[in-house]
């Protein structure tokens, strides 16, 4: 089955939300949006590139737009979904096809194709490498076992530093010595400081 056909049978599909999805998939047929099919929903774009979505969810259907963080949103309707995680995407939910408003969504539509002519996209920070620094107590440790240099190796960078940290925070020698020789099974096992806590 190619991408036009699970397109046809994703807007066949019985759902209370039937109705709403092809309303909303004319508008964006009617904006020249190429269409697509990915993520087991229709995908909508330009020059080949993903600009936005439709979906039906159970309580709500709607548009997600990719880059959606740079449309003007004169309605004050689109939402991050996730805050914390995602930074350019935003949707528009729906929950009956009486709350559409036809000219307001083709204006958004529009814009997001607009926008991807233009090469608005947010491009995602790079993460900051961590930076691990390993005592000297802990190294010395670690060249004197095969076993716990090899299993320290291959723990995460994060990993590795909650253990540095956890030696190089002691203040006495005494505390320093007794934690090392708590974590060196853990190590060994390939466990992370706090794993049992997560």
């Amino acid at each position: 089955m190619d991408y036009s056909e699970k397109v046809e049978a994703y807007y066949r599909e019985e759902h209370h939300f039937k109705k709403g999805i092809k309303i909303l998939r004319s508008l964006a047929l009617k904006a020249n949006a190429q269409e697509f099919f990915k993520w087991q929903a229709p995908v909508y774009g330009v020059e080949g590139k993903n600009v936005f979505w439709i979906a039906r969810f159970k309580k709500h259907f709607g548009i997600g737009f990719f880059n959606g963080v740079f449309l003007s949103d004169s309605k004050n309707v689109l939402i991050n979904a996730q805050k914390d995680k995602t930074m350019a995407m935003r949707h528009w939910h729906f929950k009956s096809e009486e709350e559409i408003d036809e000219n307001g969504v083709f204006a958004y539509i529009a814009e997001s194709l607009e926008n991807q002519r233009k090469g608005l996209t947010l491009i995602p920070k790079k993460k900051v490498p961590i930076k691990v620094v390993v005592p000297d107590l802990l190294k010395d440790a670690l060249s004197k076992s095969t076993i716990a240099n090899v299993a320290f190796k291959k723990l995460s960078p994060y990993n590795k530093k909650e253990y540095s940290q956890y030696i190089a925070n002691a203040k006495q020698e005494k505390t320093k010595l007794s934690r090392l020789e708590k974590i060196f099974p853990m190590i060994i096992n390939g466990k992370g400081l706090n794993d049992m806590y997560k």
